[in-house]
């Protein structure tokens, strides 16, 4: 089974292009892959009927007992063969249908066959999980198929109208699935089957849910408006999805279940109103119809529901007919989608009204939609008479009141399947004494009428007629064939469906005959055929009746409505909450904290009896400052003064950290305020100096009130959470493997690289995103990447100069060519390699000097706490962090020329190579047949050095290091070097300085 899933995956991968090359003929090639497996189901004939059922186990999760499990049995094999067989034949026309230049067919064919293979994948899963996977495959790939033509409104609307709706239905039912399987005690569905769960108000709840979700596949009322909207899909998308596939999910998912769970009421109160109600409703709203698709698609929604209704009746005799007509169905059905299609080519119209004579032109097209309506309204000798015929014998023979009610629904609805498949046949195949126009007039009765077609536009007529090529008609001729072929050895069928018929709990098996003589029920049958037709031949009468009955709200209607106003009301929700007040989110976000935790924290815990409240002094007094600093940056109006006073109380954290034995907390700490510092100032310099032009004190305390709030409940939790702790922290044996796995003794840098690494994979990969966050608000048309070097320095324009420059004539003149300058610049000592570039007002010398003498040996520390980091403090972090300050003081000193002469090269490529390069080092363990990150460590003597160790996790250090190097690097480029040039050139100008107002710093 996995090979063939895999065939199927491959074949989807490779579709795009082997039909860009093949053009149509690639969905030949492609059709060989369901082909394969039914032919592999095939084999499985004789060993499946005899109650061999093969099983492939792949362990998936084993941490939690989670394993890719296939079974073949009886209803799965049968499925197989639906499911692979159609979508075979489908596929082979395909190659006739499309015409050659038809734009996406890569793509269909890709999610077609993907489709397949998640059908297939769905109907053979034996594990819940596996189950719920395979259904949420199906519902995408049948929304990429629905909407194919994604330029027309009407495809892209039933797409998301059909995904939403069984979207809703599979998320009730894997809430399902995880009830039924934590009360199991299995995840296994034959197990789950085979022994069910004792009927409880959890498992009555979880099968609802089941039921659910396969209520809204299968189209079943209220939800089966999704279907008749979904007929904007191609016709090969309508006669497999809508016909043998897609909607046979839910009916496969009813039979699986059954069989345990069709005796609680939950379960027969749904089946049966869904089904019976979909069966009357969808052959009502067929007769109404005059798009030869959507007959054929409200007569699927009603012949869905007799279908579930009987695969979930609950009895032997009700199953066995159901599932021999789940296999009529699909190739009548499919058959006809066909030929629609078919006849939409010939005549460029699926209009009823317009089609006349179409089956005099093509007599074939006409004889094999006879074919398959025949089997379809239950004419004998075909498989839907020999289906039907089982079902009214196994209800005539119930006994009960129910069962006495649903013949009689199964009856009514019959009639109107005879009433509409007639109709079909007749409104595109017969020759019709006066074509109608589709342009219709409504009486102030409502009664419609249509204009002859010789009356009509001419350009309302329907085109000659072309005779489409056999290849287009075979495959719909090969599914009414078999719907003849199969029902004329009823005793095969039955032998073959019978061991799935055999699993349900109550009932006598019944038969499947051809020729059931004389009885009850083929009296039955009788009276539905001559009323059927009768009701065909009344058809206009019929239809002012129904033009003029009263027209309640339609489900469509009501969803469409229900869509608007859940868009109303996000809308409303979304202009409440996002005001784009970054306070305003921040506290929503504390209000919900400290109501959500401080609560349960007052009312159903109690603090320690004993705390200690210091170890040494000196940690009160980093705690003052912290809390001094909290308080004066919530009362704070000036931008600067708040930023420096939130750096004073990351600076005392970091002190805290030190005294707590964390020097790596502690290193970390300050490098990251540092960097934080000058983010602030960087963008600071960019918004008015003060946070408002009133005092605004009220809003101060209530600040500062949250935060004290929010304190006190992160204080109460950090007192609470270890008395609550059950279990050994896993961090207790790090130490151990930090030295045994690792090779080294710094634990917090080991556990980094090492025994977390992959968490560390994905904080750099959010770094990543951050650095690409600030670079796309800056710039916002494109990204220009530019790296300013001192030699393309323009003339005449200095850094941070302007039109205010009061040096700006003391500056080279403007005849002082290029080499000349440069000249100057070798003759005249400059502590800056861009120093010349600078507006000589804004220049410090002093600053430069130490920016000269401090630059290097930045580097190089950071290069040693790289390097000493797995035993000492340090780590690719913290040395990134180094070089990003020593990269900051550059631009500090020099401007974005200085900046480009520092580092001339691009973040991107940093913040790549480094992702690329811890991601790298992790899998290279794979590779050489270990675990993931796995490290080894390399000892040798060196003839200075002395003995020397190198951990391979150092490389992933080292890809850490070249990631906060880029996002650092991209900030200055980004919030510094831009937006200085931005303002220097008079592009989108700093905002105006606030003045007004009294400051009270």
């Amino acid at each position: 089974m996995l090979v063939l899933l895999t065939l199927h995956l491959v074949a989807a991968l490779v579709a795009p292009g082997l039909i860009g090359r093949l053009g149509r003929r690639g969905f030949l090639v492609l059709a060989a892959v369901p082909a394969s497996a039914a032919v592999w189901a095939l084999t499985w004939t004789s060993r499946v009927q005899h109650g061999q059922t093969p099983v492939e186990r792949v362990q998936w999760v084993p941490s939690l007992g989670l394993e890719l499990t296939f079974r073949l049995d009886t209803l799965s094999w049968f499925m197989t063969l639906v499911v692979a067989g159609v979508g075979t034949l489908v596929l082979l026309y395909c190659a006739a249908y499309f015409s050659a230049g038809a734009a996406g067919l890569g793509r269909f064919g890709g999610v077609f066959v993907g489709f397949a293979g998640a059908m297939l994948g769905l109907v053979t899963a034996d594990d819940l999980v596996l189950l719920f996977v395979f259904w949420e495959l199906t519902t995408v790939t049948s929304y990429l198929l629905i909407g194919h033509y994604s330029e027309r409104k009407s495809s892209r609307r039933a797409a998301m109208q059909a995904i939403v709706v069984t979207t809703a239905g599979g998320l009730a039912m894997l809430v399902g699935l995880l009830l039924l399987g934590h009360e199991a005690g299995t995840w296994r569905v034959s197990e789950l089957i085979a022994h069910p769960p004792a009927a409880g108000p959890v498992v009555v709840t979880a099968v609802a849910l089941v039921l659910l979700g396969a209520l809204t596949k299968s189209a079943m009322i209220p939800f089966h408006f999704w279907l008749p909207a979904a007929m904007a899909a191609p016709t090969p998308v309508s006669a497999y999805l809508h016909a043998a596939a897609m909607v046979k999910a839910g009916v496969y998912l009813v039979a699986r279940f059954a069989p345990a769970f069709s005796p609680l009421p939950v379960w027969q109160a749904m089946v049966l109103a869904a089904g019976g109600g979909t069966l009357l409703l969808g052959g009502y709203r067929a007769l109404r119809q005059h798009d030869l698709k959507l007959v054929l698609a409200f007569g699927t929604v009603s012949q869905l529901g007799l279908i579930i209704l009987l695969v979930g009746l609950g009895t032997r005799a009700a199953a066995l007919a159901g599932l021999a007509m789940l296999g009529a169905h699909a190739m009548f059905k499919a058959a006809l989608f066909l030929v629609v299609g078919v006849v939409d080519a010939a005549t460029g119209t699926r209009d009823l009204r317009r089609l006349s004579g179409v089956g005099r032109e093509l007599p074939v097209t006409a004889a094999v939609g006879a074919l398959a309506v025949a089997s379809m309204i239950g004419l004998p000798p075909f498989a839907g008479f020999v289906a039907k015929e089982a079902g009214l014998e196994a209800l005539a023979h119930g006994g009960t009141l129910r069962d006495t009610a649903l013949l009689v629904v199964v009856a009514v609805g019959s009639v109107l399947t005879v009433a509409y498949g007639a109709r079909f046949w007749w409104g595109a195949f017969a020759t019709k004494p006066a074509v109608l126009a589709p342009a219709e007039t409504v009486h102030p009765d409502g009664a419609a009428t249509s204009t002859p077609l010789a009356d009509a536009d001419p350009d309302e007529r329907p085109a000659a007629i072309t005779h489409p090529s056999l290849w287009l008609v075979a495959p719909a001729g090969v599914l009414a064939l078999l719907g003849l072929g199969v029902a004329l050895l009823p005793t095969l069928g039955e032998d073959l469906l019978g061991p799935y018929a055999q699993t349900y709990p109550t009932g006598a098996l019944s038969h499947l005959v051809l020729l059931p003589g004389v009885t009850p029920t083929g009296l039955l049958t009788l009276v539905v055929l001559v009323c059927g037709f009768g009701l065909f031949a009344a058809r206009a009468t019929v239809e002012r009746w129904q033009a003029a009955a009263p027209h309640p709200v339609s489900a469509d209607h009501v969803y469409r409505r229900g869509m608007r106003r859940l868009d109303d009301l996000a809308a409303d929700v979304t202009a409440l909450v996002q005001r784009g007040s970054l306070p305003n989110y921040l506290a929503i976000i504390l209000v919900t904290f400290v109501v959500a935790v401080g609560i349960p924290l007052l009312t159903s815990t109690s603090l320690p009896t004993r705390v200690r409240a210091f170890d040494e002094p000196g940690q009160v007094a980093f705690a003052v400052i912290v809390a001094a600093s909290a308080v004066l940056v919530a009362r704070a109006r000036r931008r600067l003064k708040a930023a420096i006073l939130l750096g004073v109380g990351g600076y005392a954290i970091a002190g805290l950290f030190l005294l707590g034995g964390a020097p790596d907390l502690a290193l970390t700490q300050v490098l990251v305020e540092t960097v934080t510092l000058v983010v602030f100032v960087l963008v600071m310099r960019r918004l008015p100096p003060y946070f408002s032009v009133r005092p605004l004190v009220a809003s101060r305390w209530l600040r500062l009130a949250l935060g004290v709030a929010a304190g006190l409940v992160v204080a109460g939790v950090a007192l609470v959470a270890p008395a609550a702790r059950v279990a050994v922290p896993i961090a207790s044996g790090f130490a151990h493997e930090a030295v045994t796995w690792g090779g080294g003794t710094n634990v917090v840098n080991v556990t980094l690289v090492d025994i977390r690494a992959w968490d560390t994979v994905g904080e750099i990969s959010v770094l990543l995103v951050a650095a690409t966050g600030i670079a796309s608000l800056v710039f916002v048309h494109r990204r220009t990447g530019a790296i300013f070097r001192e030699r393309e320095a323009p003339e005449g324009r200095a850094v941070w100069g302007g039109d205010d420059d009061p040096t700006a004539s003391l500056r080279r003149p403007s005849d002082t060519t290029t080499a000349q300058v440069r000249a100057t610049t070798a003759r005249d000592r400059l502590w800056l390699r861009a120093g010349r570039t600078l507006a000589p007002y804004r220049r410090s010398v002093i600053f430069e000097v130490v920016v000269r003498l401090v630059f290097r040996t930045m580097i190089v520390y950071s290069v040693y706490l790289l390097f000493s980091g797995h035993n000492a403090p340090g780590g690719g972090f913290a040395a990134g962090l180094v070089t990003g300050i020593a990269l900051t003081v550059r631009y500090l000193a020099g401007g974005r020329y200085e900046l480009g002469e520092a580092a001339p090269v691009q973040p991107g490529a940093l913040l790549g190579a480094g992702l690329f390069l811890a991601a790298g080092t992790g899998i290279a363990g794979m590779l050489a047949g270990r675990p993931v990150l796995t490290s080894w460590v390399l000892t040798w003597h060196a003839p200075v050095l002395g003995e020397v160790h190198l951990v391979t996790s150092l490389f992933f250090d080292v890809g850490v290091y070249l990631v906060v190097v880029g996002l650092v690097l991209d900030i200055l480029r980004t919030l510094g070097a831009e937006l200085d040039r931005r303002a220097e050139v008079g592009v989108d100008p700093p905002f105006e300085k606030v003045t007004s107002g009294r400051s009270d710093d």
